[in-house]
């Protein structure tokens, strides 16, 4: 499977694809041994440490994916992902839009991530996934690993489906808003 073509989840079904990367690398880490998952909970996808690239190894080869043909872009990426579920975990039931708001993440900060692009948004990442993990709140990892990979997209197409994510992003934040979430 591509690093960056994953399949489309409906993440209101009650648990989407089972055999989806996103869902397999999910629970790898849920059902990791203590070390791993603290390898990847410590994890800064811009400085990893030996130990910290053979955890990643082990779950995204465990997800299915085939990572020996990646570049560091994409290497980053997948770890941010990793590090992301390792501290916050994953919940494929709801939208994150929707989680932010439950989470009580203030406007501000949930636009900041839908228009920074490049290393400012990969650096606001871990701050908020670490906001909901102290409000105990798991993201959807099925739609913000999309966001993650398609953030800096270079062709037309990947560009749209990226903006198309920020939109529904804020759409469900602003919408449970307003009904009181």
């Amino acid at each position: 499977m591509s690093t960056l073509e994953l399949p489309e989840v409906d993440t209101q079904q009650a648990e989407p694809v089972a055999g989806h990367p996103i869902g397999k690398l999910a629970g790898f880490i849920a059902h990791a041994d203590p070390g791993t998952r603290a390898a990847l909970a410590r994890l800064d996808p811009e400085a990893m440490r030996p130990h910290q690239i053979a955890a990643l190894s082990r779950a995204l080869i465990q997800a299915g994916l085939s990572p020996e043909t990646w570049q560091p872009s994409t290497w980053k990426r997948w770890a941010l992902v990793a590090h992301g579920m390792a501290l916050a975990g994953h919940d494929g039931k709801g939208r994150i839009g929707s989680q932010l708001a439950t989470a009580g993440v203030a406007g501000a900060r949930v636009t900041k991530l839908l228009v920074s692009r490049g290393d400012a948004f990969l650096q606001i990442v871990p701050r908020l996934l670490r906001l909901l993990a102290s409000k105990q709140v798991k993201p959807n990892w099925y739609d913000l690993s999309k966001l993650i990979h398609k953030n800096d997209a270079k062709e037309a197409a990947d560009q749209e489906e990226a903006e198309a994510l920020r939109l529904r992003i804020a759409g469900d934040y602003f919408s449970a808003i307003a009904r009181g979430n």
